[in-house]
């Protein structure tokens, strides 16, 4: 039998039971359209329960990187120290010497100036030890660069930061005699570095930004290639015809573009023509119909062929994230392949009138613009045209080399203090 459906109580009296009405029956909740997944208490502690979650798992995370971090923080310190010491013997030693050799440079001026250069190769050695020790390595693409280290060229480079400068140190190290007989055209800022001095000695110019000052910087140019390019046997010019960092020159480039109806780049910017011009016509030799010799043309005369070749030089960090000076000497950041793409171009195929020289730099850059977009978005860069597949080559730096050339520098320095020191105790 089935069992009869309970009376439903009287409206207005909820308290009332059908099975004891004169026993009042407990107060009920009322019915809910919507379900209850849980209990309003365990509701309303969820998110704080949950941040006290993530709080841990955060502190937890964080005492697990203090070991790595304090150590960074040791390392850092520890580069740091020996960056100064290493400083202070080094510059002051070649100093030293360059005085004493006075007499050697009235006497035989390319022996001096060769002397020179192989001490300011082995100070950029220094400097690029400090980026190789830390994991900082270059791969080469492109052109070999070694085929014309024996003559005179012009590298034109992109700019993002100043580990740009540490970059090439780096990697024109195995190139021969190539970084002695450099000049570098760099921001007059650099004057005032700890390196300032060692570059005013070797002839390398600092050029002040600004329109102000960009007719009497060219005019200084010109000079400073006529007195001391060919006197102190240079071969290599380093160039960043951009002017400056591409962080602090994009948005100014990129309206000069529109305004001229020019490409938009993103990765460069547009070149200045003004000290890539003054170069050309300084250094550049000429046959007796006036066109540039260069490249595969028989050599003018006993001294020199004059410019022959034009490097493009392309530097591309991973993850478009560039080296500064700071990171090159504390060495915190993780170790990093910076890639640099050469491209060699015969001088004699590189216009020198204004106008079509705007045009030709203009286009190399937009060539640049198209490497570095590859190069980010495959982390390599394309293959040279008529070839399949493009070919990298690792730069490495012999670890007994760096520990002579330190050596020698910390012996030096050690000499020096005692020659210091006797004079100074046979005077007072």
């Amino acid at each position: 039998a089935e069992t009869p459906p309970q009376p439903v109580p009287p409206p207005g009296n909820p308290t009332a039971s059908t099975a004891n009405p004169a026993q009042p029956s407990p107060r009920l909740p009322a019915p809910s359209i919507f379900p209850c997944p849980g209990p309003l208490r365990s509701e309303t502690s969820s998110p704080p329960q949950k941040d006290r979650t993530d709080s841990h798992v955060r502190m937890a995370v964080t005492l697990e990187r203090a070991p790595w971090l304090g150590w960074i923080l040791v390392k850092a310190l520890m580069r740091f120290a020996f960056m100064v010491a290493n400083n202070l013997v080094a510059i002051s030693s070649y100093v030293f010497y360059v005085i004493v050799l006075q007499p050697l440079r009235v006497l035989d001026s390319k022996s001096f100036w060769y002397i020179e250069g192989i001490m300011y190769k082995w100070l950029l050695g220094m400097v690029a030890s400090w980026g190789w020790y830390a994991g900082y390595t270059v791969m080469e693409w492109g052109d070999d660069i070694k085929a014309v280290m024996e003559d005179e060229a012009v590298m034109l480079v992109n700019h993002q930061a100043t580990g740009d400068v540490c970059t090439l140190m780096m990697c024109l190290q195995d190139k021969g005699l190539v970084v002695a007989q450099m000049m570098w055209l760099m921001d007059h800022i650099f004057k005032y570095t700890n390196f300032g001095i060692v570059s005013l000695i070797h002839g390398d110019f600092f050029i002040r930004q600004g329109k102000s000052h960009r007719d009497q910087q060219l005019l200084l140019l010109r000079k400073h290639l006529e007195n001391n390019y060919r006197n102190r046997d240079r071969k290599w010019i380093v160039l960043f015809p951009e002017g400056g960092f591409l962080r602090k020159r994009r948005e100014t480039s990129q309206a000069f573009a529109k305004k001229k109806n020019l490409p938009f780049l993103t990765h460069v910017t547009l070149p200045r023509i003004g000290a890539t011009q003054i170069i050309l016509n300084v250094l550049v030799a000429r046959q007796q119909n006036g066109s540039p010799a260069g490249g595969d043309v028989k050599e003018l005369d006993s001294r020199s062929k004059g410019l022959q070749w034009i490097i493009d030089t392309t530097i591309a960090y991973p993850k478009a994230e560039p080296i500064d000076i700071q990171t090159w000497i504390l060495g915190y950041r993780k170790p990093t392949v910076t890639h640099v793409h050469y491209r060699i171009f015969p001088i004699k195929d590189v216009p020198l009138e204004t106008d079509e020289l705007s045009d030709w730099l203009y286009q190399r850059f937009i060539e640049k613009e198209e490497l570095l977009r590859h190069f980010y978005e495959t982390g390599a860069f394309p293959p040279a045209q008529g070839h399949r597949e493009a070919v990298s080559r690792e730069m490495t730096l012999s670890n007994m080399w760096i520990f002579l050339i330190q050596s020698f520098a910390f012996l030096s320095g050690y000499m020096w203090y005692n020659i210091f020191q006797y004079f100074y105790h046979c005077l007072f």
